[in-house]
């Protein structure tokens, strides 16, 4: 579908729409670091609340309806299990929308203009994250309500790009999990346990708008305690022994985000397990 309108239209080269933009990018998965990595942790403490781009946005003054919202994070989320991406290309797609719909006029509030963005920011994530990126055609798929031609694409990126400031950018919760695993677990037994099971946590929660405003690092420890709790080696681990972990941690911040986690919890189903009946004589 062809669609013109004059606020997409950008002066610079489609060429340029993955340029790191002066240094200012890096990949902000760090779970390949060594878990001893504690400077470069607190470095991330530092900036985190800086990078996020989220810090005076907040559930009340939304641009947008939480359910519109989560209704475009959920398409993401499906294109990203259909091409099989990185979790973190998922996550840094909602976090480019949700900066751009925070500090950028659409002339529509849904429809095709939120569409749009949400194939431009999973576009601009897979192509910093991704080694194989589909076309911009064929990433356009899992139902997509409306079809863009590619030119109208680039040009929304490079609009995402002037509105985010080429902060592409962002400290994730992604970046603290195997640390803080390793905390749990210094012998590194469970870490691939803890840090999946973080993982399903966070996007299981991603459309909820109450998390906007929590850090990355207090999603990761949460994640991460409420995946070690799953374990009967670690179920006693608590908020106050997380936040010893680092500096910078908050067992208060911990416990909210928990409680609004576990306000959104779906029930665990447990596999059934096949029964054999003895024939009577």
């Amino acid at each position: 579908m062809s669609l013109s309108c004059s606020h997409l239209l950008c002066g610079e080269s489609s060429s340029s729409v993955i340029s790191p933009g002066g240094g200012d990018y890096y990949s902000s998965d760090l779970d390949s670091r060594p878990p001893d990595a504690v400077e470069s942790i607190a470095g991330l403490l530092e900036h985190e609340s800086d990078l996020a781009g989220l810090s005076s946005f907040s559930a009340v003054d939304q641009p947008i309806d939480a359910s519109i919202r989560s209704e475009y994070i959920a398409w993401i989320l499906k294109v990203q299990r259909y091409y099989g991406f990185q979790p973190l290309t998922a996550y840094l797609s909602v976090n480019y929308f949700d900066r751009f719909v925070c500090c950028h006029h659409l002339p529509k509030k849904n429809g095709w203009p939120l569409q749009l963005l949400s194939v431009a920011c999973l576009s601009l994530a897979a192509k910093i994250e991704e080694r194989l990126v589909p076309s911009l055609l064929d990433i356009q798929v899992e139902d997509a309500k409306y079809i863009f031609e590619p030119k109208t694409v680039q040009r929304m990126e490079l609009l995402v790009l002037r509105v985010l400031d080429w902060r592409l950018r962002s400290i994730s919760p992604f970046c603290y999990l195997s640390f803080f695993a390793h905390k749990i677990d210094p012998s590194g037994t469970y870490t691939d346990f803890l840090t999946t099971r973080a993982k399903e946590i966070i996007f299981s929660t991603i459309q909820d708008t109450s998390l906007l405003e929590c850090r990355p690092s207090g999603i990761a420890a949460t994640t991460i305690l409420c995946a070690a709790n799953d374990l009967p080696k670690f179920s006693l681990v608590t908020a106050q022994q997380a936040e010893s972990w680092c500096d910078g941690l908050n067992k208060d911040e911990i416990m909210m985000i928990r409680l609004k986690m576990k306000a959104k919890k779906k029930p665990k189903v447990f596999p059934q397990l096949p029964v054999t009946y003895r024939a009577s004589i």
